[in-house]
This record gives C-alpha cells, sequence and structure tokens, in this order.
C-alpha cells in the first residue's frame, strides 16, 4: 500500500483515505518509519474494509437534480407519516419536519423539536428509514446518545442495530451518488 505522511504536533497517529483514494498517515513528529509500519500493520483489516468502500463508492450511481427532487418529493409524502406514527406510539411532539439531501447526515433533532432527515433514506431498506426517524425522536427525550438514549430507541426498536450496522456499511455507498 502506498502512502503519504503529515507530520504534525499531534500525539496521535491516525490513517485516512483521501478523495482521490490515495492513503495519508497522519502522526506526530518524532514517530519512526518502523513505527509507522507497524500501525499500517495492525490496522490491514481495517484498510481493507474500507479501500473496498471507496471503490464501491467510486462506481456508485450519480444521482441527477431531477432524481433528487423527485426523491425529495416522495420522501415529504413517506417521511411525515413514519414520524407521526413513530411519535404517537412513543409519546414525543415534535415541530416541523425538513427533507434534505445531505452528504453527512441521515438525520436530527434540534432542541426545539424541529426534524430533519435525509431524502436517501429512500433507497434504504423500510426498517432503516424506521430507525432512523425513532433515533431522531428518541432525541425529543434525551439529547444525546447516552445509555438512556439507547435503551428508549431499544425499547421501541430491539433490534435497531441491524439497521445501524446497514448504514455504516452501506450508506456511504448511497451518499456517494450525491457526489459530482
Amino acid at each position: 500500500m502506498e502512502y503519504s505522511i503529515k507530520r504534525s504536533a499531534r500525539r496521535t497517529i491516525a490513517l485516512q483515505i483521501l478523495p482521490d483514494g490515495k492513503w495519508l498517515v497522519r502522526c506526530p513528529y518524532g514517530m519512526t518509519g518502523p513505527e509507522i509500519e507497524a500501525f499500517i500493520t495492525s490496522k490491514e483489516k481495517w484498510i481493507n474494509r474500507h479501500t473496498q468502500k471507496a471503490a464501491l463508492s467510486a462506481k456508485a450511481p450519480k444521482f441527477s437534480e431531477a432524481q433528487l427532487k423527485a426523491l425529495t418529493k416522495q420522501a415529504k409524502q413517506v417521511i411525515p407519516s413514519r414520524v407521526a406514527y413513530y411519535a404517537e406510539k412513543m409519546g414525543v411532539g415534535y415541530s416541523r419536519i425538513a427533507i434534505r439531501h445531505q452528504h453527512t447526515r441521515w438525520g436530527s433533532c434540534t432542541s426545539r423539536g424541529n426534524l430533519n432527515f435525509n431524502c436517501l433514506l429512500l433507497c434504504a431498506p423500510p426498517e432503516v428509514l424506521d430507525y432512523v426517524v425513532v433515533h431522531e425522536l428518541c432525541h425529543r427525550k434525551h439529547l444525546n446518545h447516552s445509555k438512556e438514549f439507547w435503551a428508549a430507541v431499544a425499547e421501541v426498536l430491539p433490534d435497531y442495530a441491524s439497521s445501524k450496522k446497514w448504514l455504516k456499511e452501506q450508506g456511504s455507498i448511497l451518499v456517494a451518488g450525491l457526489m459530482p
């Protein structure tokens, strides 16, 4: 594996894949070549997984503006009904719902109860959409990711971990479709 090194006043070593697919090692000034090599060797599984993910993302079909507009329109019909269903089931309220096509978030919840969702959720399995809805509604009770928050998610969706895993493993491929 080819990589470049960027040394700085940092305390830890990190490995990063750049948008062009090249690897960058960020490390402290005093770190030696053999220490860097040992770190890279210890991260072999992680490197392989992320190399494959980057290759899949590069091949992901790109969404046109018309497709994103249609997906957003459809999401504005589907997502509010899922939010209403789970909000009633959970006994929580919310303010407004916004649908966007974001590169980094699947959903968010403000302290005022405004909910934001990524239109790409409609390209995910239905249980993943429901997980994100429940996740954001649980923030109406807990504005953090504490044990209590995750217990509230599990109370509504006991098998939420599989949806969380799907987003982690497959979500970047969907988001890659937003890239030019």
